[in-house]
């Protein structure tokens, strides 16, 4: 128990070091360019271009992560008085001051927090500004003159420690060794904390004295992810064997690491074949004097190149460093494959180890229910949020936008940081481990869990949700669809007495399961002429999505919208189970396969709802004995 606490803490600290950082790895990467063009060392050397590059080192980089530090704890009026502390190590240091700005901001923060709800509801009303703007200016000056005599020496101090450690292993050749500790990390999603929180600030530190820094690969280097994945491609089975190949490229081209951790998961003798690839991959960077003039992210080959020094030396140590990794992780990833006991790996079931590992709830894609907040009645926007949001949750974002228009739902989906989500926030998602964090900062958002961003079942249950609401019954969904009916409804239901004939009533059915029990209906409406024998799957998908249990004892499986095309004519059938069949947990007695055509099977459910919106008229069909006694009081209707 204690041991899976100090996991979770350390985890926690590694996301909040690495979201100081990370919303701001746009201004890393602006000094980084300057710095390699302008310098005049650079690519384009420009004495007045150049007078850029200590100021924004020196002030602004600093003061942009203690102001996003202070913003974390505490909104606005944190990150305000985090950027004055910060000024006060900026200033009583001779160095960057990274490190003391991920301390100072926090805590500036943190302080006029306290401040602040120490005085609630004791400032008497007219005051409210003075003292905002007087408490924030007199607090962030004390805490900046503190930093300036005290922190910013100490953090002086231990930073050139820092630098001379790592200048000690590349020197005796021992950094290689540093894999073995970033690669195992990296699969417990801390490769965020360890590459923006620890070791980018050092490296900025390096840039400055050397023109490149080793440090900025440490973490990002693509190689020994993309070799396990290439493994996976030639030696898997099952999904993960079919899912490679794109993880492949969104991890490699894309930058988005977290996506090849299941698969190690799913055979963790796999973190040998990284550890061993990492380490090969610094040991010919050091070798080729490899490194960048600014944080790669995300790691992609893409991104490494834009940042890589402009020499063909830098180009050839850094490619050969990324060559050397993937190759090494794939001929010992392919041995683990090929020699080890396989069976049809379950990338899901990877997912849910993952979070067993980090002592989080076992739930793959876990929504944790009961306490996700309520759907919202009316969506205008669905938040996909990350640390940074720019790497896995633009990948997420990406394809629920693409299923949400596919569908013909007009709500926008956009990307952000975990940070940046608005107070009005309607729908959040974000991958399972940060979703407390997401619930902090809008508690009152509907929060949904994904761990697979290729093919999470969550997109499609949100869509579903979206199309038909969880709250809303049977007859309001309907009443609300039959107003957008195309056509004559006279016209459209000329042929009543088509949509269900005595042949398609069943009575006195048994089931083991909902499967079965959808087969059998899918089976009467294709025996009925009604429906292609490709529309039985559908409706199996289409309950896969999710439940088609309306309430009532009631369930009406139909088929996906792809599955339209599978209809010859609208029409319904009818089959009556009196002891129940489960639909995921409700018990369900009558069952209505749909089947419609040019809109007329909005026809046909608003007139099952109105039918079934009063159990009496359920009852007396669960009890009928004869087809025409179900097809007397649905007609009735």
């Amino acid at each position: 128990m204690a041991q899976s606490n100090i996991k979770v803490a350390v985890q926690k600290f590694g996301n909040f070091l690495s979201s100081m950082v990370m919303p701001n790895i746009s201004a890393f990467i602006a000094w980084g360019l300057i710095t390699a063009l302008f310098i005049p060392t650079g690519f384009l050397p420009n004495e007045s271009l150049s007078k850029m590059v200590d100021p924004m080192v020196t002030y602004l980089l600093p003061l942009l992560i203690g102001y996003t530090g202070g913003k974390l704890v505490h909104e606005q009026r944190g990150a305000v008085v985090g950027a004055i502390a910060t000024m006060g190590v900026i200033v009583g240091a001779d160095i960057p001051m990274f490190l003391g700005a991920m301390i100072i901001g926090p805590l500036g923060g943190w302080v006029i927090k306290k401040f602040d709800q120490m005085i609630e509801g004791k400032v008497r009303a007219g005051f409210e500004m003075l003292v905002n703007n007087f408490s924030a200016g007199i607090l962030g000056a004390i805490i900046a003159i503190l930093a300036f005599l005290g922190v910013g020496p100490v953090i002086n101090t231990f930073t050139r420690l820092l630098v001379a450690g790592v200048d000690w292993l590349v020197g005796t050749g021992l950094l290689p060794l540093t894999s073995i500790l970033i690669e195992p990390a990296k699969v417990l999603f801390l490769n965020n904390a360890i590459n923006h929180g620890v070791l980018s600030p050092i490296g900025v530190e390096q840039v400055k004295e050397t023109g490149q820094s080793i440090l900025f690969l440490l973490e990002a280097n693509p190689g020994p992810g993309i070799g396990v994945l290439l493994a996976y491609m030639f030696f898997g089975k099952g999904n993960a064997k079919k899912s490679a190949p794109g993880a492949g490229i969104i991890h490699f081209f894309g930058g988005i690491h977290e996506i090849y951790f299941p698969y190690i998961l799913m055979r963790p003798m796999l973190i040998l074949a990284v550890i061993l690839g990492g380490m090969s991959g610094v040991f010919t960077l050091v070798l080729l004097g490899g490194g960048l003039f600014a944080p790669s992210s995300p790691g992609s080959i893409i991104a490494i190149t834009a940042v890589t020094p402009h020499h063909a030396s830098a180009y050839l140590a850094n490619f050969a460093g990324v060559l050397v990794a993937g190759a090494v992780s794939f001929i010992v990833s392919s041995f683990i494959l090929k020699t080890g006991k396989q069976g049809e790996e379950d990338i899901e079931a990877a997912a849910q180890k993952m979070q067993e590992m980090k002592g989080k709830k076992s739930s793959v894609s876990n929504v944790f229910a009961g306490d996700q907040g309520a759907m919202p009645d009316d969506v205008q926007k669905i938040y996909f949020a990350c640390d940074a949001g720019m790497g896995s949750s633009a990948m997420g974002a990406s394809l629920l936008r693409k299923k949400v228009k596919e569908a013909g739902i007009n709500v926008a989906v956009t990307n952000t940081a975990i940070s940046n989500l608005p107070a009005d926030a309607q729908i959040v998602i974000t991958q399972a481990e940060l979703t407390p964090r997401a619930r902090n900062k809008v508690p009152n958002a509907y929060h949904i869990s994904v761990d697979n961003f290729l093919s999470s079942p969550e997109y499609d249950k949100l869509i579903s949700e979206l199309e038909f609401p969880a709250n809303s019954s049977l007859y309001e969904i309907v009443e609300d669809a039959e107003e957008n009916v195309p056509g004559n409804k006279d016209q459209e239901m000329a042929h009543e007495d088509d949509l269900l004939r005595a042949e398609n009533v069943f009575l006195n059915q048994q089931f083991a399961n909902k499967e079965e029990a959808i087969h059998f209906t899918g089976r009467a409406l294709v025996n009925a002429g009604y429906v292609d024998e490709s529309y039985v799957e559908a409706m199996i998908e289409r309950e896969n999505i999710a439940s088609t249990y309306m309430g009532n004892d009631v369930a009406i499986p139909h088929g996906t919208e792809e599955a339209k095309k599978a209809v010859i004519k609208s029409g319904f059938t009818v089959v009556q189970v009196p002891d129940g069949v489960d639909f995921d947990g409700q018990k369900v007695r009558l069952i209505f396969g749909i089947a419609g055509k040019d809109g007329t099977h909005l026809e046909i459910l608003s007139g099952i709802a109105v039918t079934c919106s009063d159990m009496e008229n359920i009852e007396k069909m669960v009890e009928a004995d004869t087809p025409q006694t179900i097809i007397d009081i649905i007609g009735k209707k």
